[in-house]
C-alpha cells in the first residue's frame, strides 16, 4: 500500500479563494480547520502556477457552483440535530448531481462537457462536512457516514429513474484523476459522457432507450465500501436493465471494448495516493460468483462495425494470468490474446488491473450473481490532452476532443 501525507489545507482557505464568506462568520466555531482532509481534498489549494487561482475552486466558479458550496456550509452550520444533517447532505448532494446533469445539457459559456466543476465543488462539500462542528455530538462513524452520503449523492449512484422508455441501459463514468503538478485541471471524458448520458433517450438497433448515468471516484476505498455493486446491483435488482456500461479513459487515439475483466488489483496509487495490490475483494451483502475473469457479453462486433466517429473501435482480447504453480503477485504474468489457462489466477484483464478493470469487473460479477441476462461490458476511451499552454485551464483543442470522444461515447452506447 502506498500513502502519501501533505498537510493540513483548511477549508476555510477554500472557501476564501471562491470568493466565499469565512465559514466562521457564518457560525463561530462551525467548522475547524484544524480537521484532517483527504489527499484529494487537499488539492483544493493546487494552482498551476505562483499568484494564480486555485484550479478547483476556479473550476466551481466557472461552473456556476459557487452558489450551491456557500449555501452547503451555511446549511450545515444552522443543522441542530443528525437527522437534520442527514437531510441537508443529502439534498445538496441530490443538487449537485442535477445541477451537473442539467449544466451538460446546455449549451453555455463555459463548456458545457466540462466534468470538472462537479469534481471540484462535491470535494469542498466533502470538505466541510471533515471540518464541521455541529452543536451536538457526532462520532467519527457517524461522520464518515455523511460524507459517503453527500459524495455518493453527488455522483448519482442513487438518481436511476427509468420510467416508461422501452429498454434501460446503466452507464459509469470516472471522476478526473492523475491530478499532481499542471495535472490538476485534468479533465475525464468518461465522467463527461456520463453526464452527458444521464436521463437520455437513445436510438437503439432494438428501440428507444433510456441511459441512467453515474460518475464513479478514482479511489480503492470506495470500491471496497460497494459504490460500484450499489449502483448497479440496486438497478439490476430492483429495475431490470438491459445492458450496462462502464467507462473510463483508456489510451491514445482508439476506443477499446475490452472483452476480459480481471480478478487482480495492480497497485497503481488512486486519487488519495493509496496502491492497493491483490485479489478484487467480495462485494458484502451481494450473490457473485468467484471468477478470475468476465467476459463481455456486449456486442462488440456490432460496436467495432457501427462506423462511429472520429476514432476508431477496436476490440481488445488481451489478458494476463499468474502460471499454473506460482504464487499470484510475483514473478512475470504470462500475457495472451486466446483464452484464460483454467484455475489460473487473473493477473490483469483487457483493461488492465486499475479501477477501470475493476468497475467492469464488479458491475457484471454482480450482474451474473443476480442471473441477469443484461449485456454487460467495459469500453476504454482515448486519452484526452491538456492544454498546450501548462497554465491554461482550458483551450480549443481540449474542449473540442473532450466533446468529440464524449459525443462518440453516446453513439456507442447506442449500438448496444
Amino acid at each position: 500500500m502506498i500513502r502519501r501525507m501533505r498537510s493540513v489545507v483548511v477549508m476555510v482557505v477554500g472557501l476564501g479563494v471562491l470568493g466565499l464568506p469565512a465559514v466562521a462568520s457564518a457560525e463561530a466555531g462551525c467548522f475547524d480547520p484544524s480537521a484532517p482532509l483527504t489527499v484529494e481534498e487537499q488539492r483544493l489549494d493546487d494552482a498551476l502556477a505562483p499568484g494564480a487561482p486555485a484550479v478547483g475552486p476556479e473550476l466551481v466558479r466557472l461552473g456556476g457552483f459557487e452558489p450551491l458550496v456557500r449555501g452547503f456550509a451555511e446549511r450545515l452550520c444552522a443543522v441542530w440535530t443528525r437527522g437534520g444533517a442527514d437531510t441537508v447532505v443529502a439534498e445538496t448532494g441530490r443538487e449537485l448531481w442535477r445541477a451537473a446533469v442539467d449544466r451538460a445539457r446546455e449549451e453555455q459559456a463555459w463548456d458545457a462537457y466540462d466534468d470538472r466543476p462537479l469534481y471540484w465543488a462535491r470535494l469542498h462539500l466533502t470538505s466541510a462536512v471533515r471540518q464541521w462542528q455541529p452543536r451536538f455530538g457526532l462520532s467519527s462513524g457517524e461522520r464518515a457516514a455523511l460524507v459517503r452520503r453527500v459524495d455518493r449523492a453527488s455522483r448519482g449512484v442513487d438518481d436511476v429513474r427509468f420510467g416508461g422508455v422501452g429498454r434501460r441501459v446503466l452507464v459509469t463514468g470516472f471522476d478526473p484523476f492523475q491530478l499532481s503538478g499542471t495535472s490538476v485541471r485534468r479533465s475525464n471524458p468518461a465522467g463527461a459522457a456520463a453526464l452527458r448520458l444521464d436521463g437520455a433517450v437513445v436510438r437503439t438497433p432494438d428501440g428507444p432507450a433510456r441511459v441512467e448515468a453515474a460518475v464513479l471516484p478514482v479511489l480503492w476505498g470506495s470500491f471496497d465500501e460497494g459504490i460500484v455493486e450499489r449502483f448497479y446491483g440496486t438497478a439490476i435488482r430492483d429495475l431490470r436493465p438491459d445492458a450496462l456500461v462502464t467507462v473510463s479513459q483508456g489510451r491514445p487515439g482508439r476506443f477499446d471494448v475490452e472483452r476480459w475483466a480481471a480478478r487482480w488489483r495492480g497497485g497503481f496509487p488512486d486519487n488519495n495516493d493509496i496502491g492497493v495490490r491483490g485479489t478484487v475483494p467480495d462485494a458484502a451483502g451481494w450473490p457473485q460468483p468467484a471468477l478470475e475473469f468476465i467476459e463481455t457479453t456486449l456486442p462488440w462486433q456490432r460496436m467495432v462495425d457501427a462506423g462511429t466517429t472520429p476514432f476508431p473501435v477496436n476490440f481488445n482480447r488481451s489478458f494476463c494470468e499468474w502460471p499454473l504453480g506460482t504464487t499470484p503477485g510475483t514473478g512475470t504474468p504470462s500475457c495472451r490474446t486466446d483464452e484464460p489457462t483454467p484455475g489460473a489466477v487473473a493477473a490483469s484483464g483487457s483493461g488492465g488491473d486499475y479501477l477501470s478493470n475493476e468497475s467492469m469487473y464488479r458491475a457484471n460479477r454482480v450482474r451474473l450473481g443476480l442471473g441477469s441476462t443484461a449485456a454487460g461490458g467495459h469500453l476504454h476511451t482515448p486519452v484526452l490532452r491538456q492544454p498546450v499552454d501548462p497554465t491554461a485551464l482550458t483551450d480549443a483543442a481540449f474542449e473540442a476532443e473532450r466533446r468529440s470522444i464524449a459525443d462518440q461515447v453516446r453513439a456507442l452506447v447506442s449500438v448496444v
